[in-house]
């Protein structure tokens, strides 16, 4: 892994993940770490890609030697929508906001959005933070400032 960027912030949620992701001897390392307030992700040896999530092979050249990658917590939001139709295993939240969030190394993922929903647009500064339920972590992001 390369030099380590700054932790994110963790942030108690009570209950369990609305959503448990499946965890296997690949994800295993990234789950550890985003638990340590880290976020990770596969680098391709062959061509240099990132690809997240982790994957075991290179979406871009199909290499199956992979590194992991640090990655640092900050981005922008590119777009962002309110969900107001709950599925079930969200109904103790309430309403939420997804997100894409474009991150500083160039990688674009989707994750819930945290915060204050006045301060959401597009474009605006973002910190990926760690939402660590009672069952494990998962990941988030919310505005900076």
């Amino acid at each position: 892994m390369s030099a380590q960027s700054p932790r994110m912030p963790i942030l108690k949620r009570a209950g369990l993940r609305p959503f448990p992701p499946r965890v296997s001897a690949f994800t295993r390392p990234f789950w550890t770490t985003l638990g340590e307030g880290r976020l990770i992700t596969t680098a391709c040896r062959a061509c240099g890609r990132l690809t997240f999530p982790p994957k075991l092979v290179c979406r871009g050249c199909w290499s199956e030697d992979y590194d992991w990658r640090e990655l640092r917590p900050s981005g922008v939001l590119y777009s962002y929508t309110r969900v107001h139709v709950l599925p079930r295993a969200f109904v103790a939240d309430g309403l939420y906001d997804f997100a894409i969030v474009d991150l500083a190394d160039g990688v674009r993922l989707m994750c819930r959005l945290l915060g204050d929903p006045a301060q959401f647009a597009p474009d605006i500064p973002v910190e990926m933070v760690v939402a660590m339920y009672d069952d494990g972590p998962l990941f988030a992001a919310r505005p900076t400032g």
